[in-house]
């Protein structure tokens, strides 16, 4: 059997096993405010979240899979085994993270392991920089900051509106109420999620077939890859990644219905944004800034800024981290090799 296609058809199965864990190191941000204010019990709710996460494949568009494979790294100089060490180092930080129970992004793990792989192999010159804002490496790194600024403005803003408007309600009509539009918020931030996160896999496969030369360069991304990375992302969200449903729904903030629907109301609306705008923006970071921009519209002191600065710290280090690893073990296949 040929070689590189034994070795194409094994990135493709890896980089579904880290959409796999892109969907439950991230399904926290989809259900730890349902699950924290008790809307949905822990199994309905991923069930719910892997729903979403799966039908947003028949209404997105490819932009964001597009930026990831042709627009952050020179496609001239990648190769099978960069694609390959790309994964590892991201796979390997996902899981780091996820047991030390940090919600970091997997989309920022995914574009430092990818891009700290092709330095190893061709240098600096290989990431490309040339891109106008918001496309290219500096719309990515400047999102780092923007959208989870974005997401606690949406979160404080949506909060104190409702504030406003249900000042005259009793606040058991307004929990109510509440609990019941959570669930359209929550779906909404599921739906924006696949949107985003799954289009990041399908543009590292769409690298691996390009360089294995089973794809034209200028053709559009195969039908079968969208759906099995939808797929994956579906099937790792349901199940579950409960050390970081824990940090998100109860040790940033305490949250009630109202405020669940807030943070997830407005990041959604925030991740949208960037998918329309082909952005890799991390939607932990936006889930992230609309929980404390909710928390701090009662009460600065009603946000854990211990937790939430100990995971801005896990957000800088994200993309060195596994750029670093994805580069050693680059360096360790070309030994053996």
């Amino acid at each position: 059997m040929d070689g590189t296609l034994v070795l194409v058809a094994f990135i493709v199965v890896l980089a579904l096993a880290f959409d796999y864990t892109n969907g439950f190191h991230d399904a926290a941000n989809s259900i730890a405010t349902v699950v924290s204010t008790r809307v949905l019990t822990p199994g309905v709710a991923v069930l719910f979240a892997a729903f979403f996460n799966f039908i947003a494949f028949f209404f997105g568009t490819h932009a964001v899979a597009k930026t990831v494979y042709g627009g952050l790294v020179d496609p001239k100089m990648v190769n099978e085994w960069v694609v390959l060490a790309g994964l590892v180092g991201a796979i390997s930080w996902n899981l780091i993270t996820w047991y030390l129970g940090l919600p970091t992004s997997s989309s920022h793990a995914l574009i430092g392991g990818y891009a700290g792989a092709a330095i190893a192999k061709s240098g600096f010159q290989s990431l490309l920089f040339n891109a106008h804002w918001p496309k290219g490496w500096w719309g990515t790194l400047s999102f780092i900051v923007i959208s989870p600024t974005v997401g606690l403005l949406a979160g404080l803003s949506l909060m104190v509106a409702v504030f406003w408007m249900c000042r005259s309600f009793a606040p058991s009509r307004v929990d109510k109420f509440f609990r019941v539009m959570q669930l359209v918020s929550s779906s909404l931030f599921s739906f924006s999620h696949g949107t985003n996160d799954a289009q990041k896999t399908m543009g590292i496969i769409m690298a691996a077939l390009v360089t294995g030369g089973y794809v034209d360069p200028q053709a559009d991304i195969p039908y079968w890859v969208g759906l099995a990375a939808f797929m994956a992302i579906g099937l790792g969200t349901m199940s579950g990644g409960w050390r970081i449903v824990k940090t998100m729904g109860s040790k940033i903030t305490k949250l009630k219905p109202v405020g669940g629907f807030c943070a997830e109301t407005g990041g959604a609306g925030a991740v949208l944004l960037a998918s329309s705008l082909g952005i890799p923006v991390s939607t932990t970071h936006t889930i992230t800034g609309a929980i404390v921009g909710v928390g701090a519209a009662q009460r600065l002191s009603a946000v854990r800024w211990g937790v939430a600065g100990r995971i801005v710290w896990a957000w800088l280090i994200t993309i060195p981290a596994a750029a670093g690893i994805a580069a050693l073990m680059y360096g360790a296949i070309s030994l053996f090799r």
